[in-house]
């Protein structure tokens, strides 16, 4: 894969940064002072990130740093302590899991969450159902409107799964594919919902090097075609230093430090803290 240009981050009011290329549009996501606290044990605090409409974003630290607690704030499995989380510009607090889907967040998990006795295309279209608008009726009487909303369904299903290079498991159970090509999955169906910010939450994992570089090159691809914001947590540097725009990093609940990717390998903290301390030459 070609070395990617990385372009330079600015300042939003809010002390978060975006992308040269996303200045003066709103940013897709704003945490702002975002924290939970667990019996007293602060688990996330003063999480400030901004993401840019078309920026791919990485979300590193050690195990244990409060990643897929971000993410499960952000997708409202856990309800923030303190702090805001905008999307869109539009302030979440009120709003549910499904209500977020609906309005532009989308994951996958650490864990792959199929359904695994249905088939690979059945698992897409099952997350296009609130954007299907057929009644009871029309689909119970098989009236035209289902069957085209079936079609269209259908298509945009096969054209998603192709992307991936899962077109020809469409009718394949899910639970049958190899490891690597459910995480493709995963990621299809999630893109079926139609986010403007797409979470992953270690893609890679499980990956051989041929797999993870695939991987890149798709996402690359996803948010070009797409035009939407990604923001994925990895412990694979090779594939967060290639692909990621912007890069956080998480310790002990905190973000210690925020920049594109060349600012995070030369930062201090991040190697102390992160990647540890280097080695003194023995004199």
């Amino acid at each position: 894969m070609a070395d990617r240009q990385h372009g330079k981050l600015y300042p939003l009011p809010s002390q978060n940064m975006v992308l040269e290329r996303d200045l003066g549009k709103m940013p897709v996501l704003e945490c702002r002072r975002l924290g939970i606290n667990f019996g007293g044990l602060a688990a996330v605090s003063e999480f400030d990130l901004g993401i840019g409409p078309t920026e791919i974003t990485g979300l590193i630290g050690p195990n244990g740093a409060g990643k897929t607690t971000v993410f499960n704030l952000l997708t409202k499995v856990y309800e923030p302590t303190t702090g805001s989380i905008l999307l869109n510009g539009k302030d979440t607090a009120k709003m549910s899991t499904i209500e977020l889907n609906k309005a532009g967040i989308a994951r996958t998990f650490q864990n792959i969450r199929l359904f695994k006795n249905m088939s690979v295309e059945d698992n897409v279209k099952v997350a296009m159902d609130h954007s299907i608008h057929c009644g009871l009726g029309t689909a119970l009487f098989r009236l035209p409107r289902y069957w085209k909303e079936e079609s269209d369904a259908h298509e945009r299903a096969m054209d998603l799964l192709g992307i991936f290079g899962l077109q020809g498991m469409a009718n394949a159970k899910a639970g049958s594919l190899p490891y690597g090509a459910q995480r493709r999955l995963e990621i299809v169906r999630a893109l079926a919902t139609n986010p403007s910010l797409l979470l992953l939450d270690e893609p890679a994992a499980g990956m051989n090097p041929a797999e993870t570089s695939e991987l890149m090159e798709v996402i690359s691809h996803i948010r070009d075609e797409f035009q939407i914001a990604i923001l994925l947590i990895e412990h694979d540097m090779n594939l967060v230093m290639g692909i990621c725009d912007g890069i956080a990093v998480l310790n002990f609940g905190r973000i210690i430090a925020k920049g594109t990717p060349e600012d995070i390998q030369n930062n201090p903290a991040v190697i102390e803290a992160y990647l540890g301390r280097k080695k003194e030459a023995k004199s």
